[in-house]
């Protein structure tokens, strides 16, 4: 057995070009990711200085925005990336998201905040980025860099809660624009110059159509996934700030201390599941293990919500399977999808995460109205059930 596992070990590490690519793209994602989750945390407050800013349909336009022009131009950018290569595209949209935070900077008026927003979304990347990991790596250790990257997203946002209300109260909007532009200048570096080129698949790009992945029903499977997810995610978030506040005595300015301990915790606890995925080749039983485990956490939140450790536990838990999930869905997604449309696929992934996103936040806005946080987590547990229900049936092949 020893002299099997020294056999097969090597084929689970990284090789030096998949680290240097992975790191590579993970920073990326992570800054950009981070400057999207800056305005976040202050916008709604720091949005009073702008004209127009005092109603707050406008303002929620502003921040929502984004997330409606990127669902509509992952599917797209995500095909122009098959056909043109990972590295242009990205460029492109990292120069688009510069210029919507320039416009975002020079403005004092709501209306050109969301028009700002509009052209960032519109450079949306993430299938790029995600396409990019998986042809820089081997299959065998894809979810290890996916998870670099999934990290990243808990880690930007735990960042953005700390940074957010010191560069608005130095700076003002305005230089919270201007560091949201620079994080994406950084981007455009890191893109053009540090991550290194990966042979592509000898393939012949076919044109590929929405048909190819609609009727694939792993794809499918995965695509509702990353919706769950999201929803999920910003539903929680919709109730999260004022549960966490008025158990432990924490407002807006402190709150980080919460949040960044809490997923730092569950990043390096998701460390040891990502590694026997791996090493057990476990893809479909973590899947369906760890949408259990959002189940059964959401499903006692109710139960919890009167005690400030239980929640704080309860939310470790969650961010554990979620991380997870995070990594894993989307290598998922690159093992299934033939390599001529990976990118095709990947844009209908984020498509259907960026809607989620949109969704949890509204729709969880509309149940914390009507019900209140117990609302919230019942309706997140029965949408993790019936997402549950569909992984059950996810095959790698089909």
């Amino acid at each position: 057995m020893s002299s099997r596992q020294r056999s097969t070990s090597p084929a689970l590490k990284l090789t030096p070009l998949e680290r240097q690519s992975s790191v590579a793209l993970a920073t990326l994602f992570a800054a950009r990711m981070l400057g999207l989750f800056l305005l976040t945390p202050i916008f709604a407050v720091a949005a009073r200085t702008l004209v127009g800013g005092d109603d707050p349909v406008r303002v929620g336009l502003a921040l929502g925005a984004y997330g409606l022009t990127q669902a509509v131009m992952q599917i797209p950018l995500g095909m122009a990336s098959d056909r043109y290569g990972r590295r242009p595209i990205i460029v492109f949209g990292m120069l688009l998201f510069v210029l919507g935070g320039v416009i975002c900077a020079l403005t004092n008026d709501v209306n050109w905040v969301t028009v700002g927003r509009v052209v960032q979304g519109l450079g949306a990347v993430s299938a790029a980025i995600t396409a990019w990991i998986a042809d820089a790596t081997r299959p065998e250790v894809r979810t290890r860099a996916m998870a670099m990257v999934g990290g990243s997203i808990g880690i930007s946002f735990a960042l953005s809660l700390v940074l957010s209300p010191m560069l608005v109260g130095e700076f003002g909007l305005s230089g919270l624009f201007w560091a949201i532009s620079l994080l994406g200048f950084v981007c455009l570096l890191i893109a053009m110059f540090f991550v290194p080129s990966v042979p592509r698949s000898e393939a012949d790009i076919v044109q590929a159509t929405a048909r190819d992945v609609l009727h694939h029903g792993g794809l499918l499977r995965l695509n509702f996934g990353v919706f769950c997810l999201h929803f999920i995610l910003m539903s929680l978030f919709m109730v999260a700030p004022g549960l966490l506040g008025r158990l432990g005595g924490f407002d807006s300015a402190t709150l980080w201390k919460v949040y960044l301990p809490v997923i730092l915790a569950s990043f390096v606890l998701m460390v040891p599941a990502v590694f026997y995925t791996e090493t057990r080749k476990a893809h479909k039983a973590a899947l369906e293990w760890s949408v259990l485990g959002l189940v059964v956490v959401l499903g006692l939140l109710p139960w919890l919500q009167a005690s400030f450790a239980l929640v704080v536990a309860a939310f470790i838990g969650f961010f554990v399977f979620f991380n997870i999930l995070e990594a894993l869905q989307p290598s998922l997604v690159s093992r299934v999808a033939p390599p001529t449309y990976k990118g095709l696929a990947l844009g209908f992934y984020n498509t259907a995460q960026s809607l989620g996103v949109f969704a949890g936040g509204v729709l969880g806005g509309l149940l914390v109205r009507s019900g209140g946080p117990s609302l919230v987590f019942w309706v997140a547990a029965m949408l993790a059930a019936v997402w549950l229900f569909t992984a059950r049936g996810f095959r790698e092949t089909a």
